[in-house]
């Protein structure tokens, strides 16, 4: 019995220091892996259109995110990805959520880049999260390949999608949200 005590005294004390180092173990493997996909997304945007290395280079930050969409009329999406602070080469941990209602019809993987035209949107962004509404849209994809892109005046941003696999297809009303990632920063 004593012995019995004893073993479970030891798991329980050696779960206890282990389980936040396994935590942190498991946030920075997500980190890793979010960083990893960034950085072939972004390499992709540059294949697809070289001018937006420039752009990314001269902004005072950038989001890349990867998204899954399902949508027949009423849709979701969802995704993780980092925000990059080009001044202090931070990288920010956030994800992302939207929602459609419409004539629209899809299943896809897509990646999104949006590039900051003013220092004062890019914190707001990252601070505050944003929300957002959209239009129609028009994109197919497969192996990398996408047509679609999409502009984004209203924030002073340059907004970007590259359909990876799928179609996504139809004219909705679309509310989008961004917030940082409160267990990966």
């Amino acid at each position: 019995m004593k012995l019995n005590t004893l073993f479970v005294a030891a798991t329980l004390s050696l779960s206890l220091i282990g389980g936040p180092a396994l935590g942190e173990t498991d946030k920075a493997a997500k980190q890793a892996e979010i960083s990893k996909a960034t950085q072939a997304s972004i390499e992709r945007f540059y294949k697809a259109d070289p001018k937006l290395e420039a752009e990314v280079t001269k902004a005072p930050g950038y989001a890349v995110f990867t998204t899954y969409e399902l949508s027949f009329l009423i849709g979701g999406a969802g995704g993780k990805g980092l925000a990059h602070d080009n001044k202090t080469k931070k990288d920010i941990y956030m994800s992302m959520a939207q929602a459609s209602a419409g004539a629209k019809v899809g299943l896809a993987e897509s990646e999104t880049l949006i590039i900051f035209k003013s220092e004062k949107g890019f914190k707001q962004f990252v601070t505050s999260g944003w929300t957002f509404g959209g239009g129609g849209s028009i994109q197919v994809g497969a192996g990398g390949k996408s047509a679609g892109k999409a502009g984004g005046g209203m924030y002073d941003i340059g907004y970007y999608t590259l359909t990876k696999n799928g179609l996504d297809v139809g004219l909705a009303v679309e509310g989008t949200k961004f917030w940082k990632d409160k267990d990966l920063n």
